[in-house]
């Protein structure tokens, strides 16, 4: 007589046999687990650089700024604690060129009153050579929650969210008016200057952005508000030609899904973890899913170990590194902050 288990063990098989997508994906890459980050966060943000992983910003309760910066030496597996950020700010859109991190606008409290969100339009260089930062010229708006990438060197900060133009309102609150913005603005490296160029077809905020042969990508993010309980997710990407400043619609991601994390490898662009909330649930992703430009296509890859959202993302070698995050969707009441360092190791 075949045993329960000996039925079970026989169709999970099967199933898998039937699903050639994930099946193909396992052999692509595996996860594990590398040194915790020492000061646990939701809303931290990554970025890769000489080699090295680094992590900024953090949130405290009551939308506190955290200003962290730490940097992780793959070779060593060691966390290292550096100076704090110039500006306490939270939600900066970060890209990397030539070994130095770019940050762009974000979010800063009022100088008095309540708790809220100031859209800011700051812009700084970071050096990790001699863990200094330096002011550059800001950028036109003023929004947080933005998305940043390098061509050629210059930096394209795309969407966000903002306060109406036209009105005084001074911060995002979700009780008071704000928007998700489609803002394209290029920031010129070495002469430290701007220029708008054409919004995105989808205004939205929380988004991925990566870029590859020139040309960049928009991908997932969050639509209307700023905040998880009064906005949509969405699915789309959307591709930008700067030579041309146009823009065209893509492939959908698998899932859709904001405050996401990833990176770049190879030709393929990475989008992990996380966050939903509707009516009836609010949950974060585990989700791995990997976009493939010169097709137009995804592929789905073995889930994060932990849910989460709001982590620090970025690729080092063949690494993915996702670090610390929250397990818990925002405004869930219970904040659980995770200190895993999840590493995926892209295969040959």
């Amino acid at each position: 007589m075949i045993s329960p288990r000996t039925l079970l063990r026989a169709a999970l098989v099967s199933l898998l046999g039937a699903l050639p997508v994930a099946t193909s994906a396992l052999a692509q890459g595996k996860w594990e687990r590398k040194a915790a980050f020492p000061e646990p966060s939701e809303e931290v943000l990554g970025m890769a650089a000489g080699g090295k992983m680094y992590v900024f910003a953090g949130l405290a309760p009551v939308w506190k700024p955290k200003a962290l910066v730490y940097e992780y030496d793959p070779a060593s597996d060691k966390w290292s604690e550096k100076k704090k950020m110039a500006l306490p700010s939270h939600h900066v859109a970060f890209a990397e060129y030539q070994g130095k991190i770019y940050a762009f606008g974000g979010f800063v409290p009022p100088p008095s009153g309540p708790p809220a969100w100031v859209p800011i339009d700051n812009s700084w260089e970071y050096d990790p050579a001699t863990d200094t930062w330096k002011a550059l010229a800001p950028m036109p708006t003023k929004r947080g929650a933005a998305a940043a990438t390098v061509i050629n060197g210059k930096v394209y900060v795309m969407g966000g969210a903002t306060t109406p133009s036209g009105t005084d309102e001074p911060s995002v609150l979700p009780t008071r008016p704000h928007l998700a913005v489609g803002t394209l603005e290029e920031y010129d490296i070495a002469t430290n200057t701007w220029r708008q160029r054409r919004p995105m077809p989808t205004a939205r905020n929380h988004l991925l952005a990566g870029a590859i042969d020139g040309k960049l990508y928009a991908i997932g993010g969050r639509l209307g508000a700023a905040f998880i309980g009064l906005a949509s997710d969405t699915d789309v990407v959307e591709e930008y030609n700067p030579a041309e400043d146009l823009w065209r619609i893509k492939a959908r991601m698998p899932t859709a899904r904001s405050a996401i994390a990833g990176g770049v490898h190879g030709t393929r662009i990475y989008v992990a973890g996380g966050e939903m909330q509707d009516t009836q649930k609010s949950a974060t992703f585990r989700a791995f899913e990997g976009y493939d430009p010169a097709t137009n296509s995804w592929t789905v890859l073995p889930g994060m170990p932990v849910s989460r959202h709001g982590m620090a993302g970025g690729v080092t070698g063949d690494q993915l590194h996702l670090v610390s995050g929250d397990v818990q969707s925002a405004g869930s009441g219970v904040e659980v902050s995770a200190p895993y360092h999840d590493v995926f190791t892209f295969g040959k």
